[in-house]
C-alpha cells in the first residue's frame, strides 16, 4: 500500500465494561512499535451517531479534544498524539454518524445502482474502505484501530462485523486482535476470570477470536490467573498480558514491554525487531525521579469529571518534567468560589481553563483577581484568557460593567462574537477551530517562551477580544503579545508587572507532549516553582 508498504492492522476491542483503558492500551502498543522505528497510524472508532464530539457534554464524555484540522474528537485521540508522537486529522476518527452520512449520500447519488442499501454489505464496506484509505494515504506500516464501547453493544455491531470481514480478507500475519477485559477481585481478594471468559465468548459469537488478551486488574495478574484465561479463551499464556493499575499512564508501555507484549506482536505479525529507542523510558525515569513539588489550582466547573481537563492535566505534567518538579493538581469548583466572602486559594499557581457560558464564570473571575492581586502565577486558556481580560477591565481600568457579549449586554463588551459567527445557527463544527498561525511580538514573555515569532496553535472558540478597547488595555499595562489574521485577533495576553500573568486564546495543551512540552505550560510551572521557593 502507498509506496509498496504493506499495512498490518492491530484492532483493539474491549469487554466487560467501558472505561477500562482501551485508549491507553492502544496508545501504549503504538508507543512500543514507534520505539522500534515503525510508522504507526491510529484510528479511533466511536460507535455513537454524532458526527463528532463537538456538541457533547464534558460531564458525560470528558474532554473534547481538537485536532490540527479543527475536528472535535474523543479524548483518546489525545492519548494517541501524546504517546505515538503523530498529528492526526478528522479522518482518524470514525463515527457511526460519519459512516451513515457517507452511505446515505452515495445512495442519494445513485452510486449503489438501485440496490437495497443494507448494513451488510454497504455499511460494513464503507467502514473497511475508510480504514484502508487512511492506512494507504498515511503510508502506515501499522494501522492501530480502537473500537470504542464494549463488545455486545448494539451500536458497535457493524464495526465488529467489518473487522471480522477484514480479518478474513487480510493475510493471517497482517491482522492482530487485542481484547482488553476486566479481571476483578472477589470479596476474598481472588482474581476472577469469569468476566473475561464471557467477554471472549461474546467476541467469538460474532466470529472474532482474540490474539492477545490484556487483563485490567488492581494488582499484577498471577501466573495461575494467566493460565486459566489462556486455557478457557484459547490463547497462548504469553498472549495474556497483565495491565495492573499504574501510578502514571506513561508507565504502561514499559509495563507492556516487561510483559514481552512487543515481542509477541513482532512474532505474530512477522515483523522484524528493529532498533529499540529508550526516549520514552528516559522520560518516565525523569518523571518518577522528580523531588521538588508544586501545587497548581485548576479552577473550573467540570471538576467532578477530571477527564474534562485531561489535556490540561497532562500538559501540566509535561511542564513539570521540563521545570524539574512534580505537579500536584488542586481542583477548585468555580461555583463554590462564588459563595465565599473572601477567596483564598492555597496554591503555587492558578489555572483557569476553557469553558462556555455564565455558570461558574464569576467564580473563575474571582480566582483570576486573587492571582493578579497577590502576584500568584496565573495561566488562562481560551475562556480563562477572556475572563482575565474582563477582570482586568473591571478592576484595573475601572469599567465595572465590562463583560463578554456571550454573558451579558453591556457598553464595555471587551469580549465579543467573532464577526463570522454572527449568522451561525448550527452548533456542531462551526467555531473557530484547529491550527491557526499566531505571530508573537519580539521582546515579550511569549517570545521568550516560544523562542520564535510564528507558531501554530489549536483553537476552539466563538468569541474574541474586542479590538475597539485594546488601546485602553495597553495604556494600563496589559500587553497583547500574540495575534493572528494580520493583527485583527488577539491571541496572547501578558501582564509584565506580575511575575507570571499569562493567557492564550488558543489551547496550548492540545500540542503538549511529554518529550516536547507546551511553552506556556513550561513557563507557568517554572514560575510556580519559583513562587513556591520564594
Amino acid at each position: 500500500m502507498g509506496d509498496g508498504v504493506r499495512t498490518k492492522y492491530i484492532m483493539v476491542t474491549g469487554g466487560v465494561m467501558s472505561g477500562l483503558g482501551k485508549g491507553i492500551t492502544a496508545a501504549s502498543i503504538g508507543r512500543l512499535l514507534v520505539d522500534m522505528g515503525y510508522r504507526v497510524i491510529p484510528i479511533k472508532v466511536d460507535p455513537y451517531l454524532n458526527i463528532d464530539a463537538g456538541t457533547m457534554n464534558p460531564f458525560q464524555h470528558g474532554e473534547v479534544y481538537v485536532l490540527k484540522d479543527g475536528t472535535e474528537v474523543d479524548l483518546d485521540l489525545g492519548h494517541y498524539e501524546r504517546f505515538i508522537g503523530v498529528e492526526v486529522t478528522g479522518d482518524h476518527n470514525i463515527t457511526t454518524g460519519k459512516i451513515y452520512r457517507n452511505v446515505i449520500e452515495k445512495e442519494r447519488r445513485g452510486d449503489y445502482l438501485g440496490q437495497t442499501v443494507q448494513i451488510i454489505p454497504h455499511v460494513t464496506d464503507e467502514i473497511k474502505s475508510w480504514i484502508r484509505r487512511v492506512a494507504r494515504e498515511t503510508n502506515a506500516e501499522i494501522c492501530l484501530v480502537e473500537i470504542g464501547g464494549t463488545v455486545g453493544d448494539i451500536e458497535g455491531m457493524p464495526f465488529y462485523e467489518a473487522i471480522r470481514q477484514m480479518h478474513n480478507e487480510e493475510n493471517e500475519e497482517d491482522f492482530l486482535l487485542v481484547h482488553v477485559t476486566l479481571v476483578p477481585l472477589d470479596s476474598s481478594g481472588e482474581q476472577k476470570t469469569k468476566p473475561t471468559q464471557h467477554s471472549v465468548k461474546e467476541l467469538r459469537s460474532i466470529g472474532l477470536q482474540p490474539d492477545v488478551i490484556v487483563g485490567r486488574c488492581k494488582e499484577k495478574l498471577l501466573d495461575g490467573t494467566k493460565r486459566k484465561i489462556a486455557l478457557f479463551c484459547d490463547v497462548p499464556v504469553e498472549a495474556v498480558i497483565s495491565a495492573e493499575d499504574a501510578s502514571d499512564i506513561y508507565e504502561v508501555p514499559l509495563m507492556f514491554r516487561e510483559e514481552k507484549l512487543d515481542e509477541y506482536i513482532v512474532k505474530k505479525l512477522k515483523l522484524e525487531k528493529r532498533r529499540q529507542s529508550d526516549e520514552w523510558e528516559q522520560m518516565v525515569r525523569k518523571l518518577k525521579s522528580l523531588e521538588k513539588e508544586v501545587t497548581i489550582a485548576v479552577v473550573g466547573k467540570y471538576i467532578n469529571v477530571k477527564d474534562s481537563y485531561l489535556s490540561i492535566r497532562e500538559a501540566l505534567k509535561h511542564g513539570g518534567i521540563a521545570a524539574g518538579c512534580k505537579v500536584n493538581v488542586l481542583w477548585v469548583d468555580s461555583e463554590e468560589l462564588e459563595k465565599v466572602d473572601e477567596v483564598a486559594i492555597d496554591a503555587d499557581g492558578i489555572l483557569v481553563p476553557g469553558g462556555f457560558g455564565q455558570r461558574g464564570s464569576a467564580g473563575k473571575m474571582r480566582a483570576i483577581q486573587y492571582a493578579r492581586e497577590n502576584d500568584i502565577p496565573f495561566l488562562g486558556i481560551c475562556f480563562g484568557f477572556q475572563l482575565a481580560v474582563i477582570e482586568f477591565a473591571r478592576h484595573v481600568i475601572g469599567w465595572e460593567d465590562a463583560n463578554s457579549s456571550e454573558l451579558a449586554e453591556t457598553e464595555h463588551a471587551v469580549i465579543d462574537l467573532l464577526p463570522e459567527q454572527r449568522e451561525v445557527d448550527k452548533l456542531g463544527g462551526t467555531m473557530r477551530l484547529g491550527d491557526i498561525e499566531v505571530t508573537i511580538k519580539p521582546g515579550t514573555i511569549a517570545h521568550k517562551l516560544y523562542g520564535r515569532e510564528k507558531v501554530y496553535e489549536r483553537h476552539r472558540h466563538r468569541y474574541e477580544v474586542n479590538p475597539e478597547f485594546i488601546p485602553d488595555f495597553e495604556k494600563h499595562g496589559l500587553v497583547f503579545s500574540g495575534y493572528s489574521d494580520g493583527g485583527r485577533r488577539m491571541e496572547i495576553m501578558e501582564y509584565p508587572k506580575n511575575r507570571f500573568f499569562f493567557g492564550t486564546q488558543f489551547h496550548p495543551e492540545f500540542k503538549s507532549r511529554p518529550y516536547s512540552p507546551s511553552p506556556p505550560f513550561v513557563g507557568f510551572v517554572r514560575a510556580a516553582l519559583e513562587y513556591s521557593e520564594s
